[in-house]
């Protein structure tokens, strides 16, 4: 029986290969499936890959990574629950065609929940000044019935998409955005030597480690301002450690900084939360500070 293949391949982002190697090591062995490509497809666990099912505005965007898989005769197998959140769980899921044993990736698999299942408070705030693209949608949602709970939470996934996609395309370090299909939202798998990258709030940095990581967050925040954008809810609780490089994760309430009313409320919240955090390790740094150099960035 053929077993999952594993792609060590250095991502071209990240020279040094830190945060490259995507592979099952540190899954837990209860949720991996049995994986035989020529048993059913559409088994437990597995499915055909969705990839040339969905529209090409929601494939990633080019140049691809070496690592996406894009055959149609891969199969995705799910290997069980990454982590929960407040709108969502992501989950790892690998892709793989068993006709090309050298290929193969697991990626993170962000899976939002109808409206009724989630905790994700204040979300009206957020969503101020987006369009929903039909009208119809627009009053489903506002109904609250079943078909505008099920807009709403395409809504949030399709937000995070579109972060993402400009996102990287400004360089900016995040996961580079797989796919959208539906509520499901695929995406690179961030890691460190095979494991899963730390939260920075997991992590006890050293002096010179500590300003780097402050400098790099800085740098992204002041981009994202100078681009008209705020990330919403940015703390050490969603911004990942690889290795020396940070990457900044959850971004579906990306708010516009002037068509949101509480775009620069937003935007102090950030500064605020991430000078605690920096402060609570040791780096004196002043949220004001910060906000009126990101202001000064934005207008």
């Amino acid at each position: 029986m053929p077993t999952p293949p594993q792609d060590r391949t250095t991502d071209p982002a990240d020279p040094a290969g830190s945060t490259s190697q995507r592979t099952t090591d540190d899954v837990d062995p209860a949720y991996v499936v049995d994986w035989d490509p020529y048993d059913d497809p559409e088994g437990p666990g597995r499915r055909w890959s969705t990839w040339l099912d969905v529209d090409p505005l929601c494939r990633g965007p080019e140049p691809r990574p070496d690592w996406v898989v894009t055959s149609r005769g891969a199969v995705d197998t799910d290997l069980g629950i990454l982590k929960t959140g407040k709108e969502g769980d992501v989950f790892l899921l690998e892709r793989a065609d068993p006709h090309e044993p050298d290929r193969g990736v697991v990626m993170a698999a962000k899976r939002y929940r109808g409206e009724e299942h989630r905790d994700f408070h204040r979300s009206g705030d957020y969503t101020a000044g987006r369009r929903t693209r039909r009208t119809r949608d627009a009053r489903a949602v506002a109904k609250r019935s079943a078909y505008g709970r099920a807009v709403a939470a395409g809504q949030w996934a399709w937000a995070e998409w579109e972060a993402l996609v400009r996102l990287h395309g400004l360089g900016l370090p995040v996961p580079y955005p797989v796919q959208l299909d539906g509520t499901e939202l695929l995406m690179e798998w961030i890691t460190v030597d095979g494991a899963s990258a730390p939260r920075l709030a997991q992590t006890r940095p050293d002096r010179a480690l500590l300003a780097s990581y402050h400098d790099q967050l800085v740098h992204v925040l002041a981009e994202l301002a100078r681009h008209g954008l705020v990330h919403g809810d940015l703390s050490a609780y969603n911004v990942l450690a690889a290795g020396e490089r940070l990457v900044v994760i959850d971004l579906p309430q990306v708010v516009d900084l002037v068509a949101n009313p509480a775009g620069p409320d937003f935007l102090l919240r950030d500064c605020t939360n991430v000078c605690r955090w920096f402060r609570s390790r040791g780096l004196p740094v002043d949220e004001h500070e910060l906000y009126a150099d990101l202001l000064a960035h934005a207008f």
